[in-house]
């Protein structure tokens, strides 16, 4: 009654939510720094966004995200043909890999990086060609030497996760110029808005327009703190935005989650301040784990790679009953490292003290 192949596939395991430890380990304050959230509540606008769209939930939502639509394309100088919504950048993956590839094509990834390009890509059949990082950094000639005549997508995480790196734009260039126009150049950019002020960082939607391969996919969840609404959005040729639209699922983004993201990118000073916040305490985070003599992967990102030894998985179980949730990096083949998402300095300085008497 299955496809045999599903069978061999280990499902995602995201990080475990704050009420689920408290339960299982009787504890009554709990920080969550395991899934690259942001920790400050979105803005008020956004919240009254949410109130005033909450009356209409007993219809149907916009199918086709008119006002954000407009919105983004006005924002990126688009033609809204240009631009496709999803429920989280994750379904974007999905969507674009059912869209792009048959059963037996080949995917290139990092190793290691976002699980879900491997998950995803194996859910449909395809085979997955990785090449390592070097010290985590992707491997671009790598890549561009892996492509096939069965290669159809190629995924890049920029800034990637776990490393935390992000890709220049003259080395992207190079790459994108090497790699044949039938292969798909996806660029997730989940983490897009704590790099995009650094000066090599590449201008995507400028490529988009000159490498009709490229498709770009950004998310709500990291820095505009709507990961609990499930919204992300794609940007690429319209001819690639309509294949893959033809996969995507009837209101695929609910109504609460449009308005949420439309009074997003209409509150930027907000978010700005949020950027600020997460740049004081990533510097935070580098001078006490310098000052411990504990090893990390600088980072572009609202998270960091922290290297702890060949005990990771048990430092995280000790975390864990202390109240501090962080991923063990082992399940990524990762076995010295933990990554701990940069939360409020009252979170983040509460694991320092706790990690201090772990180590």
């Amino acid at each position: 009654m299955v496809n045999k192949h599903l069978l061999k596939i280990k499902p995602y395991q995201p990080g475990r939510p704050i009420e689920e430890v408290k339960r299982e380990l009787g504890l009554k304050d709990v920080v969550k720094l395991a899934s690259n959230e942001n920790p400050y509540p979105p803005s008020p606008k956004v919240i009254q966004a949410l109130h005033q769209a909450a009356r209409g939930v007993n219809r149907y939502p916009d199918g086709g995200c008119y006002y954000l639509r407009r919105e983004m394309a006005r924002r990126w100088k688009l033609d809204p043909r240009q631009l496709i919504f999803a429920n989280g950048s994750d379904e974007l993956i999905i969507m674009s890999l059912r869209a792009l590839t048959e059963r037996g094509d080949v995917v290139i990834t990092a190793q290691p990086t976002f699980m879900i390009y491997a998950i995803a890509s194996k859910v449909i059949g395809a085979k997955i060609k990785t090449v390592p990082l070097r010290s985590f950094h992707y491997d671009l000639d790598g890549m561009a030497a892996a492509v096939s005549a069965r290669t159809r997508v190629i995924f890049i995480g920029n800034p990637d996760n776990p490393g935390g790196q992000y890709i220049p734009k003259k080395q992207i260039e190079r790459f994108l110029k090497k790699i044949p126009k039938r292969v798909a150049v996806f660029m997730d950019e989940a983490y897009y808005e704590y790099a995009c002020q650094e000066r090599d960082y590449p201008d995507t939607v400028k490529l988009v327009k000159r490498y009709p391969n490229v498709i770009i996919s950004r998310t709500f969840s990291k820095m505009y703190g709507l990961a609990g609404l499930r919204i992300g959005y794609g940007i690429a040729n319209p001819k690639m935005i309509d294949l893959i639209s033809r996969v995507r699922e009837p209101f695929n983004v609910n109504s609460l989650a449009q308005a949420a993201a439309l009074a997003c990118v209409r509150d930027r000073s907000y978010y700005r301040g949020v950027a600020r916040k997460i740049e004081r305490q990533r510097s935070y985070f580098y001078r006490q784990l310098t000052g411990l003599g504990v090893p990390f992967v600088q980072t572009y990102t609202n998270f960091i790679l922290i290297r702890v030894g060949n005990n990771a998985r048990d430092l995280a179980k000790r975390l864990l009953h202390r109240g501090i949730i962080v991923r063990d990096m082992t399940v990524w083949g990762l076995q010295d490292y933990i990554r701990v998402t940069i939360g409020t300095q009252t979170e983040n300085r509460k694991f320092i003290k706790v990690l201090k008497k772990s180590i």
